[in-house]
């Protein structure tokens, strides 16, 4: 068989097993050396092909689709630094437990380490951030089954008990492709369904827990962020269980499609910062660290507490210092589990003090977020009302996630609100919510005019596939979350090396990639833009200029309004 032969069969025998285990989405990125892979995607129908320009946004948005899906996607792009460019995306995807598989074209081992041009030393390069990796053989005949059994080894990888980004590199030689007169026919692959594995708890472990919490009388759980979200039901069953607070992050999965009465506390990060109910002896924490530093920094203090951490198989979340037990199994398992476990409940008005308050302050907080200024809260008050069912909002690190925290607050209309909380960073979080909104969910995308300024390649994909994607973009001309860090107290130098204002006007980039763009000045135009696009998702750019100090202000405002109500009310 020759070269470009061989090349094709063993790139559709790797996108068979991919699609053999559920795979039904690949992002594919220009390239020379990925060619047989490019074809034999844009050759079958089952496994549809996104392409993106840029593999550093390509990336990102293989992430947002797969959170999206709660499925694996592809991802395939050529040799050299095209490889590199997907680091940031799988960095987060690791951290964020997102099934990414990264198909890196490369050059035949022949051709490695000997100045080779658009070579790069390819073989493991994500090293601990993905869950498995392989470098395959130079595809032949004999070759192609071992294509398929790694396509199909590489989707069961990323969804196994810690789910992630996994990398198969694969050496095509030249000939690359057959010429068209050779090449064969449209082709489809077999489609098989992805599926999770279910980890039970161990029954012992469960035992453990329970004779260790005997005395507890002041539990409080912990919903921390998690990618596809926490299990509501098995959650609320165990907080009414225990009688115990349940302090929701916003990306935990239940600030949306749980009802007002609910008993889930979404205001402590404000109020937290000056009013005490009392101290937990038993803190119960499911997910992630929680996106307050608030909470983090009151569990921190809680050594002579039991801490219980429920985590999958491999995963340990635990930054504050403390040396918790950790309860393994899939979360829906556990809680349910928790809740039958004969676990004492909490003192009397224990859960009632937390309730209360948190109810005050959040009143608080909305009556704050009503003013008539710019202020940037406001934003995700107006989105927890105004969003129609089942839409998704993406939320922008540094003060995005955190005016999300703040001001969101609960809603009964289900939506599903993500960010992306691994790594924290600011870089391709359009990207991520272009794959999000890839996915059908008419999705807002909330992002400072910085982390916009990062990531504008992703306007390119929104335009080219019609994504239902908003982008409103908070411009208040450079980093505002450094006005709360020590560094604002260095006059001298903190408006041009941590401020960074990069005096962008954004109409221009939505006019680049003929996107409708709205620029609201006041709150009756942001709102009118808001429900336009609600009647009708579509691309547009809604850009709110706002006043980083006067920011500051109102954010302070505000929590001290929140730190009043829920004093008043646990001092009565």
């Amino acid at each position: 068989m020759n070269t470009a032969r061989a090349n094709t069969l063993c790139a559709r025998a790797l996108i068979e097993g991919l699609a053999l285990e559920g795979v039904r989405h690949a992002v594919v990125t220009p390239g020379s050396r990925s060619t047989p892979l490019v074809f034999a995607l844009a050759d079958q129908s089952q496994v549809r092909p996104w392409l993106i320009l840029d593999e550093r946004s390509a990336g990102f948005f293989a992430l947002g689709l797969a959170r999206a899906l709660g499925e694996p996607v592809a991802i395939a792009c050529t040799s050299g630094t095209a490889v590199a460019n997907l680091a940031p995306a799988i960095v987060e995807a690791n951290l964020s437990r997102v099934p990414v598989i990264a198909l890196t074209a490369d050059r035949p081992p022949r051709l490695r380490d000997v100045g080779a041009a658009q070579t790069i030393d390819q073989v493991h390069f994500f090293g601990r951030q993905v869950r498995w990796s392989v470098d395959l053989p130079v595809p032949s005949l004999a070759a192609a089954q071992a294509f398929t059994a790694a396509g199909r080894r590489a989707a069961r990888a990323s969804l196994e008990a810690l789910p992630g980004p996994v990398q198969v590199n694969v050496p095509f030689d030249e000939p690359l492709i057959e010429p068209p007169a050779e090449h064969p026919g449209p082709w489809e692959p077999r489609m098989g369904a992805c599926s999770r594995p279910r980890y039970e708890p161990d029954s012992a472990a469960l035992e453990r827990v329970a004779a260790l919490a005997a005395a507890a009388r002041r539990p409080l759980i912990i919903a921390g962020p998690e990618t596809g979200g926490l299990p509501v039901d098995p959650l609320l069953a165990l907080a009414e269980a225990l009688d115990a607070p349940l302090l929701a992050d916003p990306l935990s999965g239940l600030r949306a499609g749980v009802e007002r009465d609910a008993p889930v506390l979404d205001a402590f990060d404000a109020w937290l910062r000056g009013a005490r109910v009392g101290e937990p002896d038993f803190v119960l924490r499911f997910g992630a660290a929680p996106t307050s530093k608030t909470l983090n920094q009151l569990l921190a203090a809680l050594p002579a507490a039991l801490h219980v951490v429920v985590d999958r198989p491999g995963g340990y979340r635990e930054p504050n210092g403390l040396s918790p037990v950790v309860l393994v199994g899939d979360p829906a398992v556990v809680a349910e589990a928790l809740a039958c476990a004969g676990l004492p409940r909490a003192e009397p008005g224990w859960r009632a003090a937390w309730a209360s308050a948190d109810r005050a302050a959040r009143n608080a907080l909305d009556t704050a977020a009503a003013t008539d200024d710019l202020f940037e809260g406001r934003v995700f008050a107006l989105l927890r009302e105004l969003l129609p069912a089942g839409a998704t909002v993406v939320a922008g690190n540094s003060m995005p996630v955190r005016d999300l925290e703040n001001f969101f607050g609960v809603r009964s209309a289900p939506a599903t609100i993500t960010a992306n909380r691994g790594a924290n960073g600011i870089d391709g979080v359009m990207s991520s919510a272009a794959g999000a909104a890839a996915s059908g969910s008419p999705t807002v995308v909330v992002v400072g005019d910085v982390s916009f300024h990062h990531d504008t390649n992703a306007l390119w994909a929104v335009r080219e596939h019609h994504l239902p994607l908003l982008a409103i973009v908070v411009n208040n001309n450079g980093g505002g979350i450094f006005h709360y860090l020590p560094q604002v107290a260095h006059d001298r130098s903190f408006e041009r090396w941590f401020a960074t204002p990069p005096n962008l006007d954004f109409r221009h980039a939505a006019r680049l990639f003929d996107l409708e763009y709205t620029c609201a000045v006041d709150w009756p135009t942001f709102e009118r833009a808001l429900a336009r696009w609600c009647d009708s998702p579509a691309p547009a750019v809604l850009e709110l200029r706002t006043d980083r100090r006067l920011n500051v202000a109102l954010h302070q405002r505000a929590w001290d309004a929140a730190v009043a109500a829920a004093s008043e009310v646990l001092e009565r």
